[in-house]
């Protein structure tokens, strides 16, 4: 065996040693805080792959659609019919020049009742707040009442929270923050979003 060869065999022991402890140290079972936040592309994507995961399992999931919920979605279409899916929809979309703050407000008080509705649902194993973090920046909704929903939810719920400059409190309550950097986005030359794709 090469010096090398002995050295990456090491190397992968010593990566399996990490695992395994870490494996081992892992040993509480409950729902999760995820947060998928960042100025890059596929935070509803990857909130998505999950709802199908959790589906795939026969879970219950609900998903709340805070701003993209007027907008084709082919996830959504294809999921819909699903009987372990609800879906909540902003129905009158958000503007975002803010040229109806009221009726925003509205909007987002009114979804925001049924996002509370499944927060406390100890059948629901899965919630998706989609896009929540612009109801928090722009005042829609109070991160107090929010922070008050996912402290008293259900133990065994997960919920993953997505969209850009997620409020600093919701990244200190989370399991795990993951945030998308982009480095370079097609839109931005001058290339189409893409059905079936983007949306």
């Amino acid at each position: 065996m090469s010096d090398r060869e002995t050295r990456h065999k090491a190397a992968m022991e010593k990566l399996k040693a990490h695992v395994d402890e870490k494996v081992a140290k892992a040993t509480e079972q409950r729902g999760l805080l995820l947060v998928n936040t960042g100025n890059g592309k596929g935070k509803t994507t990857a909130a998505w792959g999950t709802v199908t995961r959790a589906l795939g399992y026969g879970y219950k999931v609900g998903v709340v659609q805070f701003i993209k919920g007027l907008w084709e979605c082919g996830e959504r279409n294809r999921l819909e019919e699903d009987p372990h899916l609800s879906v909540a929809i902003m129905a009158t979309g958000f503007t975002w020049d803010t040229q109806n703050r009221e009726a925003d407000t509205a909007a987002c008080q009114a979804v925001w009742q049924q996002a509370e509705a499944m927060l406390s649902d100890p059948d629901t194993y899965l919630v998706v707040l989609d896009e929540i973090t612009y109801m928090l920046k722009f005042g829609y909704l109070d991160i107090a009442t929010v922070k008050q929903a996912l402290a008293n939810r259900p133990r065994e719920q997960t919920v993953i929270i997505t969209g850009r400059n997620a409020h600093r409190e919701l990244v200190a309550m989370a399991d795990t923050v993951t945030e998308m950097h982009e480095v370079r986005h097609a839109f931005n030359n001058g290339l189409q979003a893409r059905r079936g794709i983007d949306f």
